[in-house]
């Protein structure tokens, strides 16, 4: 759990809030150095309160990643809010042991069904809840929920790998999330993930996100935290604008 002065409530502006546009950058540790973990999330601390935690069970996406443990490691290590996406296909499973391992916003996937439940026990923890959904996922399958979430994680990738391309042909399902979300007044905000970096980071961002998973364009930089603020002030830019 997050240590005093640490908060799950402190998030970013809603979708639907244009005269103050605050983006966040959580950086994804799937493209850290695990054999120095702690390290690299200290490069990455200082400009960021949010990181990113995939999670992957080797049936829902064809990769294995990390589970609880490591979140709890994790949680020791730093006041961060810790964002993980269960990319799984039991999440329900699991729920109350990222929760207790320090999980402060988790994401479910919209096509693993149960989503009802799988929301009312999200809420029922205190977590802050999210709904994923994958590239070639209409938008019709989160519209129902999104005055049920915190959170709407469009994936601009396949999920279970990083450092594949973005996605282009997906912008046009963040801008109808946004938009929805922002047109009945809901709090949600809308969070992209896959092939972020400086060259599409605005894209999205002109579309309605405000929080940006990144993971090769911030730990594959020589300096991570200077990449954090460089995508931040990209971000920033493009949402002002709009």
């Amino acid at each position: 759990m997050k240590r005093a002065g640490a908060s799950v409530d402190s998030g970013p502006v809603t979708a639907g809030d244009r005269s103050h546009p605050r983006c966040r950058v959580a950086p994804s540790i799937l493209s850290a150095d695990f054999g120095a973990l702690a390290a690299a999330i200290d490069l990455v601390a200082h400009e960021t309160d949010l990181l990113h935690v995939d999670v992957m069970d080797g049936h829902f996406v064809p990769n294995l990643t990390i589970g609880p443990p490591v979140v709890a490691a994790i949680d020791r290590h730093t006041d961060l809010t810790l964002d993980c996406h269960l990319m799984m296909t039991n999440p329900g499973e699991y729920l109350e042991a990222f929760r207790t391992a320090g999980a402060d916003w988790v994401s479910v996937h919209v096509e693993v069904g149960r989503t009802a439940e799988l929301l009312a026990e999200m809420r029922g923890l205190g977590l802050h809840v999210g709904l994923a959904v994958n590239p070639e996922t209409p938008f019709e399958a989160v519209e129902p929920w999104l005055g049920e979430v915190d959170l709407v994680l469009v994936m601009t990738v396949h999920p279970g790998f990083g450092g594949q391309t973005f996605m282009v042909e997906v912008v046009p399902k963040v801008r109808r999330v946004a938009d929805a979300i922002a047109a009945n007044g809901y709090r949600a905000v809308v969070q992209v993930d896959g092939g972020i970096d400086p060259s599409t980071i605005g894209m999205v961002a002109d579309a309605g996100a405000t929080v940006f998973v990144a993971g090769n364009a911030v730990f594959g930089q020589p300096h991570p935290g200077d990449a954090v603020r460089h995508l931040r002030e990209l971000a920033d830019v493009a949402v002002a604008a709009r």
